[in-house]
């Protein structure tokens, strides 16, 4: 039978390995969860600028229904003409009556109680400047005309969405600290307990940093290892629930699904706490011998 190397020894602790590479696994788990939520965010927060920069609603608030028939037309007709609108139409009334049943019932949708009118409108571009042109352009010719910018009314969910990015991301560096701890302390446990097997290398020659690779060994295998798990253990949740939420059929929750290049990112983890974890090895190591030796 071959001998073990000193190095081999010097690390051949299968419970505590097996105890590492779990833990690194719930780590990584935890941050692919945490970094596909900011990633998911971050796209639902783009998506929903998107929508919201360029919509319009205009309400016609006319108790005369000829009047307010007459108007209707003329700022469809002005809204069409102008190239900074992409579409005009007006919303339908009978859908609106629908939606306002549950809070009027229906003695409020009587024929001889007032509803505005209500057109929507999409801008070939969600620039200020042409918000602008289009809000001024749809209140010529009436006092009783109201613009709603869907950006304004929608805010509190986009600043949700910001915060819920902001989150994960601190949730991010929290597992990230929390996986440089575990690594200092496993890495000085390691030292004390061969502390008598470290002297014999010392002896025969060994220098701090060839020490140091051997614990780096170790860690970025365990890390590696833990990692694979809880980065595919964290992928297929994340990717159930993406689908779950694809199936809702809502536009707010269509830009919550992470595209390709977050899958990339996402895949990345492991190897980032790798690096990550051989660094903190590689300073616990060198730091606890230069102050013992």
């Amino acid at each position: 039978m071959a001998r073990m190397r000193p190095g081999q020894q010097l690390l051949d602790d299968r419970q505590g390995r097996r105890a590492m590479i779990w833990i690194m696994a719930i780590m990584i788990f935890l941050t692919t969860l945490a970094t596909a939520l900011g990633l998911s965010a971050q796209s639902a927060g783009r998506a929903l600028d998107r929508q919201l920069a360029a919509r319009l609603t205009v309400q016609v608030i006319e108790g005369n229904a000829t009047r307010r028939d007459a108007v209707v037309a003329q700022l469809l007709s002005r809204l069409r003409a102008s190239r900074d609108v992409a579409r005009a139409a007006e919303v339908d009334r009978a859908r609106m009556a629908e939606l306002l049943e549950p809070w009027l019932g229906e003695a409020g949708l009587d024929a001889d109680v007032p509803m505005p009118a209500m057109i929507d409108v999409d801008l070939a571009q969600g620039d200020d400047a042409a918000t602008a042109r289009v809000e001024a352009l749809a209140r010529t010719g009436s006092d009783n005309i109201r613009v709603d910018r869907h950006a304004t009314w929608l805010a509190p969910v986009r600043g949700f969405i910001g915060v819920l990015g902001w989150t994960a991301l601190g949730l991010v560096v929290v597992m990230a600290s929390a996986t440089a701890a575990v690594v200092l302390l496993a890495t000085r446990s390691g030292l004390d307990t061969h502390r008598g097997t470290i002297d014999i290398l010392h002896m025969l020659g060994s220098t701090d940093l060839q020490i140091a690779r051997l614990f780096q060994r170790r860690i970025a295998w365990d890390t590696l290892t833990g990692g694979l798990i809880g980065v595919l253990s964290g992928g297929l949740v994340a990717a159930f629930l993406g689908f779950r939420l694809g199936t809702l059929g809502s536009q707010l929750v269509d830009g919550v699904r992470l595209q390709a290049t977050d899958w990339a990112i996402v895949a990345a983890l492991p190897f980032a706490f790798v690096a990550l974890a051989t660094l903190a090895a590689r300073i616990a190591v060198l730091r606890r011998l230069a102050r013992v030796l």
